[in-house]
């Protein structure tokens, strides 16, 4: 059943109305190859917390991306209809999200990420319905929370960080989690389309603990050295 979302969202789908992928990544999109593949952006609001985001983190024992703060999704499936199946079927797996709970609202530009040559469409939705996640494969999945928009725009929560490849790109310390990479990079643009964005001090860079891997240099990029994407 499709749930009307509530106003705070509207800026934020109107601003989209005319996204293109510059708004979220300097590098440009392949035309053709790359592995298809779709996240979700899922927006819901508690009573007196207001509005915020699901991330899941990865299990530190993976071998890509371990430990790293993430939106639910992954590669498409043949049987995938589109991105948005791709990522709510994704987010079941991972979370145990009802996709009946959730309101699909927009496909983002698709955002190509070199080091592991995905293709990623960002599909953002709004959670009309809440109801408990949890890993639900605690060998991929380590955590999930929701984060708080009022903390993400905090400035003291704000920062960049770089990688010892060179790699500096956005970042955000919430609930115990360093988001960074592709998911921080999206979470930057679509904070700043709707308006949350508050000022923060961008000379602000730390350095990102052993355990954050692998740059993810396709949203949000500040800096980059070529040798890290090659």
């Amino acid at each position: 059943m499709t749930r009307q979302p509530p106003a705070w969202i509207e800026p934020l789908l109107h601003r989209l109305g005319t996204a293109r992928t510059e708004d979220f990544t300097r590098l440009a999109t392949p035309s053709h190859g790359g592995r298809e593949s779709a996240v979700l952006v899922l927006l819901g609001e508690e009573p007196g917390a207001g509005p915020d985001v699901l991330i899941l983190q990865r299990a530190a024992t993976l071998r890509n991306h371990a430990g790293q703060p993430a939106f639910p999704g992954g590669a498409a499936d043949p049987d995938d209809a589109d991105a948005a199946a791709t990522a709510l079927r994704e987010a079941n797996e991972e979370v145990g999200l009802d996709p009946a709970s959730v309101t699909v609202l927009a496909e983002l530009p698709r955002l190509w990420i070199p080091v592991s040559d995905f293709v990623v469409t960002p599909v953002l939705a709004w959670w009309h319905a809440p109801h408990p996640v949890h890993p639900r494969e605690p060998a991929e999945v380590a955590h999930v929370a929701r984060l708080p928009v009022t903390e993400l725009v905090d400035p003291e929560n704000r920062m960049r960080v770089r990688h010892r490849s060179g790699w500096i790109g956005p970042a955000f310390s919430a609930r115990g989690m360093l988001v960074w990479g592709f998911t921080a990079g999206v979470l930057d643009a679509l904070l700043t389309m709707g308006g949350w964005t508050r000022p923060w001090p961008r000379g602000r860079v730390v350095d990102l603990p052993p355990t954050a891997a692998t740059p993810a240099p396709s949203a949000g990029t500040d800096e980059v050295d070529e040798s890290a994407v090659r």
